[in-house]
């Protein structure tokens, strides 16, 4: 069993499964660096339609403004000045860069344990694309498995593999975590059906994380007593 240390860089998801392969702990370790992905592709965005809009509305540009505000002081390190700029931004202006204000604030309050109020922005957030989208409603499972609301959390996380159109990353990932909440929940034949369809749909993917999925479904099915 491993130590217990560290609980604000852990997550109730490792908690309640940490026998899962390397591969899903590999996923939790390399959270934090999609989260700088989701915000890198999100500027991008939003500097594209700033491009397009903001001549014609004055509060896009306004907008625009305050989240660049927000991003070069996150860029410099004060996260929790950036963090404060973002909250503002999203409660001010509901145009794109609104949107993804909430996204931002929401990965710097899930990174400070402050999971109720993250979870609240990725409610206000309009999940779109095949990887902002879903990556922001994993978020949003994450965030509800730690306040032990398990039901929200499998319902975040069915929208996010939902959204990623069978892509060979990430709909298995999301399905991971899915199965360790019903494992949780003492949900095994659930559990088993979920790790069986990441066996059958994405050997690619058991292959190259190492995922060793027949250990997992006997495992669940045993705990069923099938």
């Amino acid at each position: 069993m491993a130590k217990k240390q560290n609980q604000g860089a852990r997550t109730t998801l490792e908690e309640v499964n940490e026998s899962l392969t390397s591969a899903a702990q590999r996923i939790e370790d390399n959270k934090k660096y999609i989260n700088w992905a989701l915000i890198a592709i999100a500027v991008v965005a939003v500097l594209a339609l700033a491009y397009i809009y903001g001549i014609r509305n004055p509060r896009f540009e306004d907008a625009k403004n305050a989240i660049g505000t927000a991003d070069l002081e996150l860029m410099q390190g004060d996260a929790d000045k950036a963090l404060k700029d973002y909250e503002m931004v999203a409660d001010k202006y509901g145009n794109k860069p609104g949107e993804r204000a909430h996204l931002n604030a929401a990965i710097l309050l899930y990174n400070k344990g402050e999971y109720a109020k993250a979870a609240q922005h990725l409610e206000d957030y309009s999940a779109a694309g095949n990887l902002i989208g879903p990556a922001s409603q994993s978020l949003m499972g994450d965030c509800y498995v730690n306040l032990k609301k398990y039901d929200k959390a499998i319902s975040a996380f069915d929208k996010a593999i939902s959204m990623t159109n069978g892509n060979e990353y990430y709909a298995p990932a999301f399905m991971l975590k899915k199965a360790t909440v019903l494992h949780e929940l003492k949900k095994y034949a659930d559990e088993a059906a979920i790790y069986q369809e990441i066996k059958d749909k994405y050997p690619i993917y058991c292959q190259q994380m190492g995922l060793n999925a027949d250990k997992y479904i006997e495992r669940a099915n045993a705990l069923a007593g099938k």
